[in-house]
Parts: C-alpha cells; sequence; structure tokens
C-alpha cells in the first residue's frame, strides 16, 4: 500500500528544493556552531583547571568525543596545585557549636 502510495506522488519541484535548502542551510550552520560553543568552551576551562592541554576539548568535534573525553576526565590523575604553605585550613564539615 506504501509503496503504491509512493508510486503516485508528484515529483518535487527542483527550484523550490533548492529554495528550501538555500533557507534550511545557514540555520543549521548557526545551530551547529553554538552547539559547538556550548560543548568546547566549558570543557576547555575544565581541562585547564585540571592540568590537562585545553586542545583536549576540540574531542567534542569528533563524534562519541564528548563521551571519551569525560572518560579522560573522569580517570585521569587532576595535576592541581597543592595549597601554599602556611595556608589556613578548615575542618570539613565544620564542628558543631558547643553549648
Amino acid at each position: 500500500m506504501h509503496f503504491a502510495l509512493l508510486l503516485l506522488q508528484t515529483p518535487p519541484n527542483p527550484e523550490q528544493a533548492a529554495r528550501i535548502m538555500a533557507a534550511v542551510l545557514p540555520i543549521i550552520a548557526v545551530v551547529t556552531i553554538m552547539a559547538l560553543i556550548v560543548f568546547i568552551v566549558p570543557f576547555w576551562f575544565i581541562c585547564k583547571k585540571a592540568g590537562f592541554s585545553p586542545w583536549l576539548s576540540m574531542l567534542n568535534l569528533l563524534p562519541l568525543g564528548s563521551l571519551v573525553l569525560i572518560y579522560i576526565l573522569a580517570f585521569a590523575e587532576w595535576k592541581t596545585v597543592p595549597d601554599a604553605p602556611g595556608a589556613l585550613s578548615y575542618p570539613y564539615p565544620p564542628a558543631p557549636p558547643r553549648t
């Protein structure tokens, strides 16, 4: 039944299809660029604070790259800077008040 309905359709007008594509392609490009910015910029800062190269955030450009980057950040040893000597350290959690 569906095949018969497919054969009964009129062919699309090439000019109309070209106009539709000309209108849709810029919208798709802008949405793609915005989505990449939403993913790359935060991962750039996370990688920088974790001691990795910020260029590692470009893995988001690859398919499943975000998943790979999350695994790298989750299971790698972060290169953090230790506290300065003499810095105040507070116990966590704070002690309850004395009565």
